[in-house]
């Protein structure tokens, strides 16, 4: 008589995930446009008109990556009310590590006390947030993790060419944190994402490991081409777009900003839906531009508990992602 094989067992995950609690961190030094004006040839009037930044936020020598992304999860975590020790899985969404190893999730999680924890970084440069997001909802819908710390965090000032107009107008220091847990009721919808590797040249790193873009390329595409991933995301969750109460979009420049907020309007989004615009005083600090904006927008009563929210991340890949969530 054959033996019976055993069987792998799998263990039994949640209904759904919810977002718990959100956190930020940026950089100390405050560089206005016309600082910028000093350093490379631009105006206060000519950043504002076409990307339509104010200020930026760069980090101090001692305000490394990891140490924006501590800050940003210590906050996220007691804004959730979740001990460290619950924690079981930290994500790090970023794209400008100063070395690829060792991780920068590794190190957070140690620095907050959460020990034993799974610990990994994820690159999707700007989308990486939404990226980071949707794998801590299926980790946890899926029983393997029950709370995940969710970071996004970049450190552009190391990786800008600063007479590089085209860029060192543009980018920032920061970092900004989510913490993802089990719920009975899905509040956190299926993922949307996609990708354009054929655009890959557009955005990416030079030899001289400084940042370069094909500014008006990348417009095109953002303008034309994320509204669809933010549609299908509401589609995926099974709401409609005048079900949505809040978009908070990538902060990569302003006018993708409205532009993504009026295709999304003529579509069926509603005219009072919120649309956040942190970019103004932040900057784009690529994947920690979401959460700092979700987490500046409730500091400052622009977003309710159980607001509706669309989120959608897009860059360089180029690859974009969004997913409907429901507001802590």
């Amino acid at each position: 008589m054959t033996e019976s094989r055993p069987l792998i067992q799998l263990p039994a995950g949640p209904g759904g995930s919810r977002l718990l609690g959100f956190g930020s961190a940026q950089g100390d030094r405050v560089v206005t446009n016309d600082d910028m004006a000093k350093i490379v040839e631009t105006s206060d009037e000519w950043i504002r008109s076409r990307v339509g930044i104010a200020e930026r936020r760069l980090a101090t020598e001692e305000q490394s990556l990891h140490v924006l992304a501590t800050e940003a999860g210590r906050a996220a975590l007691a804004d959730s009310g979740i001990d460290p020790s619950e924690v079981d899985t930290v994500i790090v969404a970023t794209c400008t590590m100063s070395v690829p190893i060792p991780n920068v999730a590794a190190r957070v999680a140690d620095a907050l006390g959460i020990s034993g924890a799974g610990a990994f970084d994820l690159n999707a440069a700007c989308a990486g947030f939404c990226y980071a997001l949707g794998n801590a909802s299926d980790l946890i819908r899926s029983g393997t993790a029950r709370y995940v710390l969710v970071i996004g965090a970049e450190r552009f000032s190391n990786w800008v060419d600063w007479q590089d107009r085209s860029t060192s107008i543009i980018f920032a220091d920061g970092a900004g944190a989510a913490v993802v847990g089990p719920s009975d009721e899905p509040a956190i919808g299926p993922v949307s994402w996609t990708s354009r590797g054929d655009l890959s040249s557009t955005i990416g790193v030079t030899e001289r490991n400084f940042l370069f873009q094909e500014g008006q390329s990348v417009f095109r595409w953002a303008t034309t081409e994320v509204w669809p991933t933010a549609e299908r995301a509401v589609e995926r969750a099974g709401l409609k777009l005048s079900d949505v109460d809040a978009l908070i979009p990538h902060q990569a420049n302003l006018r993708i900003v409205e532009t993504i907020a009026r295709s999304l309007r003529g579509r069926g989004a509603r005219e009072d839906m919120v649309v956040a615009r942190d970019i103004v005083h932040s900057g784009n600090t690529s994947a920690a531009s979401i959460p700092i904006a979700i987490d500046h927008m409730r500091k400052a009563g622009e977003l309710s508990s159980g607001d509706v929210l669309l989120l959608v991340g897009f860059g360089a890949g180029l690859v974009s992602a969004g997913q409907v969530v429901i507001c802590p």
